[in-house]
């Protein structure tokens, strides 16, 4: 899905991803939605902080393999010229910085996570990468099938729910 630069659609990003990780049975409070969740919202974030190019947007793409065993999220903004680097813990850091520790939470809860060329046009893709619990059954409700559910599953199930939500 396509969202404009600002940091409302890194949060509308972030809120659609948690929806969909739920419909596809990585339910709410759960270890890996949670996880899988802020890295979302940290390469979302960086889309708009150091990515952003005025009138474009960037993209959020979402996926388990098919195996069922990774959940892998892909960022992809225009800007060319800056790339992400191996964040390193910060040295002499007081803990009252609020900002630069992004790219340290994800390559802490990601398996592996990196970078490439966008391959349409100008930008990168930032990716990272979740493995899910081995036993899937822990995190899926009885007799839920998540292959089935994503072949049936209409893609407007996402904005249906987030429209619910924001009701309440």
């Amino acid at each position: 899905m396509r969202f404009t630069s600002t940091p409302r659609g890194a949060r509308l990003a972030r809120r659609l991803a948690a929806v969909r990780l739920d419909a596809w049975g990585i339910p709410y409070g759960t270890g890996p939605h949670d996880a899988t969740v802020l890295i979302v919202a940290e390469l979302a974030a960086n889309a708009v902080r150091h990515g952003h190019v005025p009138g474009r947007d960037f993209r959020l793409h979402l996926h388990v393999t098919p195996d069922g065993r990774t959940v892998r999220v892909e960022v992809t903004d225009t800007r060319t010229e800056r790339h992400p680097r191996r964040p390193a813990a910060p040295k002499d850091a007081d803990g009252t910085e609020e900002t630069g520790r992004g790219l340290l939470l994800v390559s802490g809860l990601a398996t592996r996570w990196g970078w490439h060329p966008r391959p349409d046009g100008p930008g990168k893709t930032v990716w990272a990468e979740y493995a899910l619990p081995a036993s899937r059954g822990a995190l899926c409700p009885p007799g839920h099938d998540l292959a089935a559910h994503e072949r049936t599953a209409p893609d407007t199930e996402p904005h249906r729910r987030l429209g619910e939500a924001q009701a309440r």
